[in-house]
């Protein structure tokens, strides 16, 4: 808001809002309705929701609307909005061994638990423009649900839970730091992030981080820029029930509240010998909301090279969660369009004078030089 100060700047920010309206709206045939965004934009609203750290996928759609489809936006305003709430419990440590798992692969594995699940993804398509979707109608949607709900007999909530690859490793000894201290997580959204950071830290910040940003920084590392390029063990996708402690009961009673659907991805990186001797594969971890199965590889990559010693960009924690968050980036990139008129012309002043004061010395030095006495 800080053209308020200028001359007539409140009308002015006023019908610019207004102009945005029209913008957005002058070249619609229809109001498009919240409900079709979440149920038709899915990958979208995963992508906002993991990144503004919240689970809630009609506001996420809101969100979209709100910033005409701009995702560091919607991001940003989802997040505003979650600071907002109160907290009024923390929820059991969730298990995604458990998830109800619509999609698992493993490009370690040809055989895995359960078989390898291809699922809802794009993987295995031609990038090739569908121009059908063009002449797409509501009443031929509908029919296409119904033969399919009738043809595949697809039970959305019907239970299918699979072992995971990283647990036959470990049974093998294979697996050096699959175990982990349990100990009490760090609360980004509460506490200053301080450096070094604890793993669930930099859990928390890569879980929440910008899809684009930890693409790159992932690609950077196996470009040879790091020292992780690894093989994905496992990724999953499903849903995985929530729970929250009973307040009235025994300290092990718990109360079921729903379930999320998340990208789980464990990746195994190089081995390496532990000081008993033994050689034993490494394991890289993400998780974030919904389906985003690039930032969940990215987040395992840049897990695994965080916690490695070296002097590349992506081994920097400090480089890495400081820079990959949208909200952070987004902000701070884009107050270069507020006011900057008292530093700069502070800068303007001083080039002036600079520039007056060469000027000044050239003419003084020409005096002397051409003197006649």
């Amino acid at each position: 808001m800080g053209y308020v100060a200028v001359t007539g700047g409140q009308k002015a920010i006023e019908e610019a809002d207004t102009l945005t309206k029209y913008y957005s709206l002058k070249n619609a045939d229809q109001v498009l309705k919240v409900k079709d965004i979440e149920s038709q934009l899915r990958l979208l609203i995963d992508r906002v929701m993991g990144e503004g750290g919240l689970y809630a996928p009609e506001y996420a759609a809101l969100a979209l609307k709100q910033a005409e489809g701009d995702p560091a936006e919607a991001a940003f305003l989802l997040r505003a909005y979650r600071s907002t709430l109160p907290r009024n419990y923390y929820s059991r440590t969730v298990e995604p061994s458990k998830m109800r798992v619509i999609r698992k692969i493993s490009s370690s594995f040809k055989d895995i638990p359960g078989g390898q699940l291809l699922g809802p993804t794009y993987d295995y398509t031609h990038r090739l423009l569908n121009f059908e979707l063009h002449q797409e109608e509501t009443d031929v949607i509908k029919q296409f649900l119904a033969d399919f709900a009738l043809n595949e007999k697809l039970d959305e909530h019907e239970a299918a839970t699979f072992g995971k690859v990283a647990d036959l490793l470990e049974k093998e000894g294979l697996i050096g730091n699959k175990q982990c201290e349990e100990i009490e997580p760090f609360d980004v959204t509460r506490d200053k992030l301080i450096f070094p950071a604890s793993r669930s830290a930099r859990l928390q910040i890569l879980s929440r981080g910008e899809t684009g940003a930890m693409t790159s920084f992932a690609y950077s590392s196996m470009r040879g820029y790091g020292v992780v390029h690894p093989t994905i063990g496992e990724l999953r996708v499903g849903y995985t029930e929530v729970y929250i402690p009973y307040p009235y009961g025994d300290e092990e009673d718990s109360i079921y509240i729903g379930e999320v659907m998340v990208t789980e991805v464990e990746t195994i990186n190089s081995f390496a010998e532990t000081e008993e001797g033994n050689v034993e594969f490494l394991l890289g971890y993400g998780l974030t909301f919904g389906q985003n199965e690039v930032k969940a590889i990215a987040m395992a990559i840049l897990e695994r090279s965080l916690e490695t010693e070296g002097t590349s960009p992506t081994q920097d924690e400090e480089f890495v969660l400081l820079h990959i968050d949208s909200v952070e980036a987004h902000g701070f990139v884009s107050h270069l369009k507020l006011p900057h008129y008292i530093t700069f012309q502070s800068k303007l002043d001083r080039i002036r004078e600079a520039k007056n004061k060469k000027k000044n010395d050239t003419l003084q030095e020409q005096s002397v030089t051409f003197s006649p006495f």
